[in-house]
């Protein structure tokens, strides 16, 4: 089991070195500096001017300088200095971080509490009008894109109810309620069709399940349904739905750009792209690498999962 722990876990460095060296070259294959991109507008411009400016900033250092030095830097716990703001990267990172994990955490609970469940009743109540429902729940779920749902709910409160969440945004120690209603518009948007996926991979795994011998055993046995359906069936079933959850939580933390600019929201995503405009270096590579941490770390939260859920794993 330690041995097991210890393998995932390495795995998983390996895959944040090589996704470093992978964001770090992307980076620098697009065209153009911020250095181009500051000098584009302003006409004739001194070369001289500009080779200063790039020497400031490092980026006139060979790559693999410029990598090492980042390197070592982030283990150090120095994201280094932006060079649209000029202030360390970390003091425009650190308080968007909370926003889009916030908003992604409550986006994975809606789609728990939502997808499970239904997915259960569903496979359950096969081919009856619950059944059906949930499904065409389901398929409308992956047909909306959260985006649009998000500006549908903004135009559903605005013209209907006469109000909308703040545009700005509010700290939950300075108003929790105003805090909570913020995050649960979009958390819902996102979750609706993260809870459609969720629901079908349920159905699915459990109509599978439910076919197996051992669950025809415990139904001629005379064991309670719920006994059967949660206690026996559901267990074996989870599997695939914890690793569609994992993976799907590791998707919304980067791809809440669209759903944190209708809200309003400063999060990380949408500050992502903006610094990927400004070229500015070192937000984007720590940026980009907390969301690399992100996916690895769900992936691994998978893994020790697997291994509590399933006896062939921790005895493999």
């Amino acid at each position: 089991m330690r041995a097991y722990f210890l393998k995932r876990f390495l795995v998983g460095l390996l895959t944040l070195l090589g996704m470093s060296i992978v964001i770090f070259i992307l980076l620098r294959l697009a065209p153009g500096s911020i250095v181009d991109i500051l000098f584009d507008s302003a006409g004739y411009v001194d070369p001289a001017d500009k080779e200063f400016l790039r020497h400031e900033l490092g980026i006139d250092r060979p790559l693999l300088v410029q990598y090492g030095s980042w390197l070592v830097n982030l283990f150090r716990g120095d994201l280094g200095k932006s060079y649209h703001y000029d202030v360390p990267a970390w003091e425009i990172i650190k308080p968007r971080i909370p926003v889009t994990v916030e908003l992604g955490v409550l986006a994975i609970l809606v789609t728990i509490i939502i997808g499970v469940p239904a997915g259960v009743v569903s496979a359950v109540r096969q081919d009856t009008w619950l059944d059906y429902l949930f499904r065409i729940f389901s398929l409308t779920g992956l047909s909306m894109p959260s985006f649009w749902l998000g500006m549908l709910i903004i135009l559903i409160l605005v013209q209907g109810l006469g109000w909308m969440p703040s545009l700005l945004y509010i700290s939950p120690f300075e108003n929790l309620r105003g805090h909570v209603l913020q995050f649960l518009f979009p958390a819902l948007a996102v979750g609706y069709r993260s809870s459609a996926l969720i629901m079908r991979i349920t159905r699915s795994s459990l109509l599978e399940v439910l076919r197996e011998d051992y669950i025809r055993t415990a139904w001629a046995k005379g064991q309670h349904e719920m006994a059967v359906i949660f206690r026996h069936a559901l267990k074996n079933a989870i599997l695939p739905v914890v690793t569609v959850i994992g993976i799907e939580f590791a998707f919304l933390i980067g791809g809440l750009v669209v759903t944190e600019t209708v809200f309003n929201l400063p999060g990380v995503a949408r500050f992502l792209v903006e610094a990927i405009l400004w070229r500015d270096y070192p937000v984007v590579q720590n940026l980009v690498m907390f969301i690399a941490i992100v996916v690895v770390f769900s992936n691994l939260t998978v893994d020790f999962l697997y291994a509590w859920l399933d006896p062939r794993v921790r005895y493999a």
